[in-house]
């Protein structure tokens, strides 16, 4: 899209101005009206209810426990690879009107579920979008190009830190909404995943002011080096922000969190230590703090030191309930090295996904799933799904993994 994410600013701008209206409007009706309780999040109204009903596979087998059978989605699953999204970018031209506009961030949201019966249903958004609440804007174009305001002095960082108190209620209030209607759409039938990037991963976007693939992170290596203190004030300051925001997920319907560094993997283990793995297990403990029976998933991309499970037994410290393997690594041989506690996600390499055939999918698909054996494995993918993989071999995926019974 040649006009790029500004083009959405007028329509997502009218949007908020016709909610801060009605919320004007419903604050003058309390006023007038008789003294009410105040609202409790929506996980609290229907926690009565929900009481006498089994609770969802995902949730379940996230926490660790043994299931009558393996649940299933795919990392990107609400996205490209699906003609019902592409049809609907005519409608909505920018990925920051599909994700910040309701109607449209549910409808998408709830694609994959309804075509193909998927177990875990995941908020359509992006790691980027707390930021507007954290004063800082993005812009993110039809190809996946970014741009951000980079954060590099002490100047910048001190307006950073000046923007206030975290508010996702006010700056964010899409993702509740979304998030409460995912519940009331799917009920018991599938898990609603509610997701954050992690602090170094965020980091780097705001230093660099965009994705750091394309320089090698150039800019982040450079402050590690020469003003390490900068890099850790911008650090502890996502740390806070971002365990305040999946608290509101969780607040507003999600049931299960799952956090990305998906960047973290770049640096060398004694970098890692330093400037990701404290603030990963700071968000962590921030969520546990406040919703202690909620299942936290921690995946990785696989990148230069992360690759071939280098660092999964460090993910496995950060107090998750679950690691999602990428696919460098071999599911039985992780299972067999980590904690009996831990449960696994993952992980069919989503390139066969994609390219097949249908038989070698199955094949894959089926030797993960016998050593996951339903004992605390969540079915995925090693990494998000291809844009370009044919729907059927999608649906072909999750129907050998809820067709499938360990031997």
């Amino acid at each position: 899209d040649a006009r790029g994410p500004c083009a959405s600013c007028g329509r997502l701008a009218m949007v908020r101005i016709m909610r801060v209206l009605a919320c004007v409007a419903g604050a003058a009706a309390l006023a007038t009206g008789p003294a009410k309780h105040a609202a409790r999040p929506r996980t609290a109204v229907k926690a009565a209810a929900a009481a006498t009903e089994q609770e969802p596979l995902l949730l379940r087998a996230a926490r660790g426990e043994k299931v009558e059978r393996t649940p299933v989605w795919m990392m990107r699953q609400a996205g490209r690879h699906m003609k019902v999204y592409r049809d609907l970018v005519a409608k909505y031209p920018t990925f920051r009107e599909r994700s910040e506009i309701p109607e449209a961030a549910l409808e998408i949201s709830l694609q994959p579920f309804r075509a193909y019966g998927v177990d875990g249903v995941i908020l359509f958004s992006d790691i980027l979008t707390p930021l507007p609440a954290m004063g800082v804007e993005f812009q993110i174009s039809e190809g996946g190009a970014i741009s951000i305001p980079p954060i590099r002095t002490e100047a910048d960082l001190a307006k950073f830190k000046g923007k206030g108190e975290f508010d996702a209620t006010t700056a964010c209030p899409f993702v509740g909404e979304v998030l409460g209607k995912l519940r009331e759409e799917v009920g018991n039938k599938a898990t609603v995943l509610g997701f954050v990037g992690l602090p170094f991963t965020l980091a780097s976007y705001l230093v660099e002011g965009k994705t750091g693939t394309t320089s090698g992170f150039a800019e982040v290596k450079k402050m590690r080096e020469e003003n390490p203190e900068l890099l850790h004030g911008i650090l502890s300051k996502l740390a806070d922000n971002i365990g305040d925001y999946a608290c509101y997920q969780v607040d507003q319907g999600a049931q299960v969190i799952q956090v990305f560094d998906s960047w973290a993997g770049h640096l060398p283990k004694d970098q890692y230590e330093t400037f990701a793995m404290p603030y990963q297990k700071r968000v962590v403990e921030a969520i546990k703090a406040k919703h202690p029976s909620t299942p936290v998933i921690i995946y990785m991309a696989p990148d230069i030191h992360s690759k071939d499970g280098q660092f999964l037994d460090l993910l496995a410290t950060t107090g998750v309930n679950c690691v999602s393997l990428d696919y460098t690594v071999d599911f039985a041989d992780v299972r067999a090295k980590m904690p009996d506690h831990l449960a696994l996600q993952g992980n069919l390499d989503p390139k066969l996904l994609r390219d097949g055939p249908l038989e070698k999918i199955k094949e894959e698909t089926e030797k993960i799933l016998q050593a996951g054996a339903h004992n605390g494995h969540v079915m995925n993918l090693g990494h998000g799904i291809e844009a370009d993989t044919p729907e059927p071999h999608a649906k072909f995926f999750v129907d050998t993994v809820q067709g499938f019974r360990a031997k």
